[in-house]
């Protein structure tokens, strides 16, 4: 059985520089390979340490960069598809051009979505709907809000701005209807 160890004590002293030789290898409980460095290292070989490896060589490849640009995430909304009629099948509209004369506006998300979502929290007891990427006035929209949600839910919303994060919370589920008034502005 001391056979095998004294291989490995030997294929891993050549492995870890030429200057390395395996003067003994025992196999006591723990199996230990005592390995010692009979001369120093060469001086073409650059590393003072001898246990730590040399840093390996690479290749520098253009051509194969194209597959780590697939991996960076997209930080900018990707220019809209022509298609040949709107709304598309699955139901998405472009934004209006020229954009609508409003003192706010409200920023398609980078997959060129209307940023209105739904937001279940409380263990669903408290449903919210959230708007964000709003940009120029906050509480002009917010005021409209006021203005467009009564007729569809009954009451006054109970609505949350906070300009810090851009972001509009509307007490309820809100979102379709927010999102279809959102597309009508022309956002």
């Amino acid at each position: 059985m001391a056979a095998p160890f004294r291989k490995i004590c030997l294929r891993l002293s050549s492995r870890l520089s030429p200057g390395f030789q395996a003067e003994r290898c025992t196999i006591p409980r723990v199996s230990a390979c005592l390995c010692s460095q009979a001369t120093s290292p060469s001086a073409e070989d650059g590393r003072t340490d001898p246990l730590k490896p040399a840093k390996p060589e690479f290749i520098e490849s253009k051509e194969d960069f194209r597959w780590v640009e697939k991996l960076i995430p997209r930080y900018k909304v990707p220019p809209i598809p022509e298609h040949p009629h709107y709304p598309t099948p699955c139901g998405w509209v472009p934004p209006r051009d020229p954009p609508p004369d409003l003192p706010y506006s409200v920023r398609r998300s980078r997959f060129s979505h209307v940023p209105v979502y739904e937001r279940f929290s409380k263990g669903g007891s408290r449903k919210q709907t959230v708007i964000q990427h709003i940009e120029g006035d906050i509480w002009a929209l917010e005021k409209e809000l006021e203005e467009f949600l009564p007729a569809i839910i009954g009451r006054n919303p109970a609505i949350q701005v906070n300009e810090v994060t851009k972001k509009i919370v509307i007490k309820g589920l809100v979102m379709e209807e927010v999102k279809k008034w959102l597309l009508e502005k022309g956002f």
